[in-house]
């Protein structure tokens, strides 16, 4: 690619990237008939009423809430079992744990919609369906072989002598995961729980399938309240678009420098 060409490639590409961005946030401060008019061009007259209408009417204080919490939970509860399960793959010696590690991380070849309805069976039959507990456990579930093989690449990488020092000084299993494993894997943990908590906070699948109530909506599924069969209110949209991305936002700022080395730390074996 020639010098001439380079910058209005790049340039092309950030447009397409900046301008719908731009269409969003602007659209949050103007009413409907003025971002049909003006998609483009910011607010002539800003207003917040969209997001208090989004808040108040749409009922997205309280979404917001269910998916901190299902959010959270899963997040959290998938980062323990996994971190354990990796471990145990990577301290085995011999086939068996690579087999194990096999089978854990072989659910990434399985499509969610594919088990959608033996989930939905299993779950209704347990009285998990309608409840955010029953959306932390598939979240759990269908997140589980990722962060496997996340932190099994990152733990296959601390050396042996730290496990056999430990091991001579009376620690067992638990000790040296709680502590040599652990600290040495908080840059993977948050590498792996900012992609969990990516995919929990935007999931529409399950929450789609399992909840039936009004009360225990997530945020992905209140949004699909904005739009309607013969009209959709953008502006109310859109506004409820940017308050559901500002924890994403959040977190990654946060996460930044860690998410940074822990994509990188296990692509070297030291």
């Amino acid at each position: 690619m020639t010098k001439t060409l380079r910058p209005l490639v790049l340039t092309l590409g950030a447009a397409t990237v900046v301008l719908p961005l731009l269409v969003v946030v602007f659209g949050t401060f103007k009413t409907l008939p003025q971002l049909f008019d003006s998609p483009l061009a910011p607010p002539s007259s800003p207003t917040l009423d969209n997001y208090r209408r989004a808040v108040d009417e749409g009922g997205l204080g309280a979404a917001f809430g269910n998916s901190v919490i299902v959010t959270a939970g899963a997040v959290t509860l998938t980062l323990a079992v996994a971190s354990l399960a990796a471990f145990f793959c990577a301290r085995v010696p011999g086939r068996v744990g690579w087999i194990v590690f096999g089978v854990l991380v072989a659910g990434l070849a399985v499509p969610a919609q594919a088990a959608i309805v033996p989930q939905y069976v299993l779950f209704d039959r347990l009285g998990l369906t309608d409840s955010l507990l029953g959306l932390i456990l598939v979240d759990t579930t269908m997140t589980l072989p990722t962060a496997v093989f996340i932190l099994g690449g990152f733990l296959r990488t601390i050396p042996e002598e730290l496990y056999e020092a430990a091991e001579l000084d009376g620690a067992g299993p638990l000790r040296s995961f709680a502590s040599i494993a652990l600290p040495l894997t908080r840059p993977a943990l948050a590498t792996t729980g900012i992609f969990l908590f990516v995919m929990d906070w935007n999931d529409l699948l399950y929450p789609l399938l399992f909840i039936r109530s009004h009360e225990q909506r997530t945020l992905p599924l209140a949004l699909l309240d904005f739009q309607g069969e013969f009209l959709t209110q953008y502006p109310l949209l859109f506004a409820g678009v940017v308050i559901a991305s500002v924890p994403v936002v959040v977190v990654y700022v946060l996460l930044q420098k860690h998410f940074v080395s822990g994509l990188t730390a296990g692509a070297v074996r030291g």
